[in-house]
């Protein structure tokens, strides 16, 4: 690396976080990118520029700059998951379950990236694929809702009612008001006027998840 590349980096990463602090959030995006420019294998600076993107719906410029980081670092996890995220909320589910399959591959105790999985399953109909996923998503996550009412949810579906309901138990438990709604929607979903049974209700995506998870 030249000495202008090494006293470039240093001040534009301090630029950039500087910009972070005081909210400057496209200033801090410019930075960031000029990083990758000076220095294509930086993955944390990749990995932000992904995430920033995706924050501002930018899903386009968030999947490139992902793929980029892949090129780089193909045994990023996150990455991977990110990628997966991107692809579910754009309906894109094929797509979506191979980036969670393979962020798990590298690391087994991405609890977001079960979850992620399921959805795919839950949305592709393959509803007896998706009890695994969820039930190692509250292994690894076992105070956040959302795979609890997806597990349970998903075993009503498959007739399970007996399991479903206990799974609505186990959330009582910790979250009374969660299990509410879990159990108006089982008690609903006997209805013959329920919608699809493959698509879920509530935590339609990875992000309540993401948000609830590590």
């Amino acid at each position: 690396m030249s000495i202008d590349r090494f006293l470039t980096k240093p001040w534009l990463r301090a630029s950039a976080s500087a910009a972070l602090v005081l909210g400057m959030k496209r200033h801090a995006l410019e930075a960031y990118e000029q990083i990758v420019a000076v220095d294509p294998r930086d993955v944390a600076a990749r990995a932000t520029v992904g995430t920033m993107r995706m924050e501002q719906g930018d899903a386009i410029g968030a999947i490139d700059a992902f793929l980029k980081l892949i090129e780089v670092a193909p045994d990023h996890a996150d990455s991977w998951f990110n990628l997966g995220f991107i692809y579910e909320q754009r309906d894109e589910q094929a797509p979506a379950e191979r980036c969670f399959r393979r962020a798990l591959e590298l690391n087994a105790s991405l609890d977001r990236a079960w979850y992620g999985l399921a959805l795919v399953l839950i949305r592709s109909g393959r509803l007896s694929e998706a009890v695994p996923a969820l039930k190692r998503n509250i292994e690894l996550q076992p105070f956040s809702p959302y795979g609890y009412y997806q597990l349970a949810m998903t075993y009503q579906h498959l007739g399970a009612s007996g399991d479903a309901w206990r799974t609505y138990e186990e959330l009582k438990r910790f979250e009374p008001r969660y299990a509410a709604t879990l159990k108006r929607d089982l008690e609903q979903s006997r209805r013959p006027s329920r919608a699809d049974p493959s698509q879920p209700s509530v935590a339609t995506s990875t992000k309540e998840a993401s948000e609830a998870g590590s």
